[in-house]
């Protein structure tokens, strides 16, 4: 099996090149790519480079997933969620290669308390997820197989994530504020990485079991009980950690004004998933505390 995949370098992407090796041939392409072009800035090209590689399975990790900036600048957002996928869709249905795409629990409004399904009705409230919810469309509406996993609140080890905020803060300020009243479940790039290989492996055989899944990890939260256990987790890890903040305030979302809305409720339904695929989520703490380990 041959897979391209692209956005290598994010956090997704980076855990990508390590859960698809054992799949097949994988060609890792970044924006900066020079032998085959990887940069949504030019997607003309990106589509030259699936039929240079020809794969039986791409796999797009690039997104616009700045939420506030996108606000600013919904051109360029809409370039990178949807319309370059709904190229590469096109481009997948002539190659008859399965497209795997990631989209977000921003295409939802956020009411409630209950877990989103699949077939739920959407409601984005932000140019990011208005321009991811298209992006899923047009990927649907190219007609070939795809599989479209939505997820929330994702963070690993590489880079920049809430977790590492939490710690920087915590070790400046005598206590933190955090949003109480936003709810989902961290979810971890390799987990998501992971999964993604089962599934591929899995509709390469099934391909009429392809479509649109939400994938996240067990169990929910909320921001400020998040960082509560970041916080908790640091102490046990690394006791000569120097945390000055002796509380941590529960705020409502109100308490940060931002551009972009955020939903509230990002609680996604995996049954499906877990179903199709006979695949089992751990709890959102058990890769939060790997991650803390990883990085303390």
């Amino acid at each position: 099996m041959k897979i391209l995949l692209l956005g290598k370098n994010g956090q997704v992407g980076w855990e990508l090149q390590r859960s698809l090796a054992p799949l097949g041939e994988v060609v890792a392409l970044g924006r900066n790519s020079t032998e085959l072009c990887g940069d949504f800035a030019n997607p003309e090209a990106v589509v030259d480079a699936m039929r240079t590689v020809r794969p039986d399975v791409i796999v797009n990790a690039v997104a616009h997933t700045a939420v506030d900036r996108a606000e600013n600048e919904p051109g360029l957002a809409r370039q990178i969620n949807a319309v370059v996928p709904g190229m590469l869709a096109q481009e997948a249905a002539q190659l008859k290669a399965l497209l795997v795409h990631y989209s977000t629990d921003y295409v939802f409004d956020g009411s409630g308390n209950t877990p989103w399904r699949e077939g739920d009705a959407t409601g984005p409230l932000s140019v990011y997820g208005r321009t991811k919810l298209e992006g899923e469309r047009r990927i649907q509406q190219a007609g070939g197989a795809h599989l479209i996993l939505r997820t929330s609140w994702v963070y690993a080890a590489r880079g920049g994530n809430f977790a590492k905020t939490m710690l920087r803060l915590a070790q400046e300020r005598d206590s933190l504020s955090v949003i109480d009243d936003q709810w989902g479940a961290p979810t971890g790039a390799d987990l998501l990485a992971d999964v993604t290989a089962h599934a591929v492996r899995h509709l390469r055989s099934r391909p009429e079991e392809g479509g649109l899944y939400h994938c996240v990890a067990g169990g929910e939260t909320t921001w400020h009980a998040y960082a509560g256990y970041v916080i908790e987790q640091a102490r046990k890890i690394q006791p000569a950690l120097a945390i000055k903040a002796k509380e941590i305030h529960a705020v409502p979302t109100s308490a940060f004004p931002t551009p972009a809305r955020r939903p509230q409720n990002s609680r996604l339904d995996t049954q499906k998933l877990q179903t199709t695929f006979g695949l089992h989520l751990p709890h959102w703490q058990r890769g939060v505390a790997r991650m803390l380990h990883e990085i303390l």
